[in-house]
């Protein structure tokens, strides 16, 4: 029985996943002592499971990484036991939708090149977080209520996210959406993919327009972190049986503690100090990950 698993994929459109590239991800850990079992396919060129063991799974993630530099192939790697998480916690700006809501915001008022500037600088924790965030809201006073509709029919979903969500809850597993954003697009964003509930920073508007403030207290990364505590506690789940996925620094707490942290499509610092990195993939190597195989996914 090996203790460990490692799992590589290589998500459509990028090239397929190669029987070369799986012996070369076994290789670089027999190069380093490792027993490797017989690879297990979750989906045809698309996904495969590496057991293993006599190797810690950062070592192997690292050494697979490593190998693989040159390929569009995704490598994630965990202890065996409790890979099935029976909760997810997720960002939404930049991870469950393809936009940061702020940002496109500022659109409406000349300003997103610069917003967008600072929001880019806070995730990568160069900035205090709620400090950009007045500093970004502050810049919206006067805007007119109906630039959040407007800005809300932009956003697009990130690819495979709500197969994430609804094959999770197929299992009973619940979802979380937790942004550091604004509860007028998490609410709309939680209902389109099928989150169980969601936290967010609130707007303050007057007279049906932004007054560039928002309420306090401001939802940061200690907060994500605390509602990851509480979520996991209501259902009578332990930390190591949740799954978290971000991409800024604002939601590393939340990712490390967690039983399986994500770093997607990161910034430097979340892909240095998570446990796994999706590069390249779609949402669905969150499943993949997990061992679901793509006959399990659910739309």
């Amino acid at each position: 029985m090996f203790e460990n698993v490692m799992t590589l994929v290589a998500t459509p459109p990028h090239p397929p996943l190669e029987v070369q590239q799986i012996q070369q991800a076994a290789e670089s850990l027999r190069a380093l002592g490792a027993q490797v079992g017989a690879p297990v396919w979750l989906a045809p060129a698309q996904a495969v499971d590496l057991p293993f063991s006599g190797l810690l799974p950062a070592q192997a993630a690292l050494a697979a990484e490593t190998m693989l530099a040159d390929t569009r192939v995704d490598v994630i790697a965990q202890p065996s036991a409790g890979r099935r998480k029976k909760l997810l916690i997720a960002d939404m700006d930049s991870t469950m939708i393809e936009q940061e809501c702020l940002d496109e915001l500022a659109d409406a008022v000349g300003l997103k090149a610069e917003t967008a500037a600072i929001t880019e600088r806070a995730m990568r924790g160069e900035l205090d977080f709620a400090a950009a965030l007045h500093e970004r809201v502050a810049n919206l006073k006067g805007l007119h209520v109906t630039a959040l509709e407007t800005t809300k029919q932009r956003l697009t979903f990130m690819p495979g996210g709500r197969t994430l969500v609804q094959t999770m809850q197929a299992q009973g597993a619940p979802c979380y959406l937790v942004s550091g954003g604004f509860t007028f697009f998490t609410g709309y964003v939680a209902q389109a993919l099928g989150f169980t509930a969601h936290r967010a920073n609130q707007l303050l508007i007057e007279q049906g327009q932004l007054t560039g403030q928002v309420a306090t207290p401001i939802l940061d990364k200690n907060a994500k972190l605390a509602f990851l505590h509480e979520f996991a506690g209501a259902a009578g789940l332990t930390l190591s049986q949740t799954i978290a996925v971000g991409d800024g620094a604002n939601d590393l707490p939340m990712l490390q503690a967690a039983g399986l942290g994500v770093a997607y499509h990161a910034k430097p610092k979340v892909n240095e100090q998570a446990a796994a990195r999706v590069r390249h993939s779609n949402l669905t190597a969150l499943l993949f990950a997990q061992g679901y195989p793509a006959a399990d996914f659910r739309d």
